[in-house]
């Protein structure tokens, strides 16, 4: 009976000593766990950098866009390599959508 009891604290010795010191064990775990969730703290700050770069394209699209728009109504602005066709009524009245100018 004393055999196997110094058997099994053995075992249970070197099973302790394995999961305290050896690879794989407790203090391995942590590292891992530690550089995961630097990775992930990595991953998410990323994500946002990735975000604000995506809004600021959105914003620099459409706010060309917007000066575009405002040239070509505003100023009678075209682009390099168009055409532009203004049609006037053979009467001279003003075109539909347009105020009329008053005195």
């Amino acid at each position: 009976m004393r055999v196997v009891i110094a058997l099994l604290v053995l075992v249970t010795l070197y099973l302790q000593y394995q999961l305290w010191f050896e690879r794989g064990g407790i203090p391995e775990v942590r590292k891992l766990e530690q550089a995961l969730a630097e990775q992930r703290a990595e991953i998410q700050r990323l994500r946002e950098r990735n975000q604000a770069l995506a809004a600021e394209v959105v914003d620099l699209k459409q706010g060309l866009e917007a000066i575009e728009e405002r040239a070509r109504s505003e100023m009678g602005m075209i682009k390099e390599g168009e055409v532009f066709f203004r049609m006037t009524r053979p009467d001279g009245a003003p075109e539909p959508g347009r105020d009329e100018e008053r005195e």
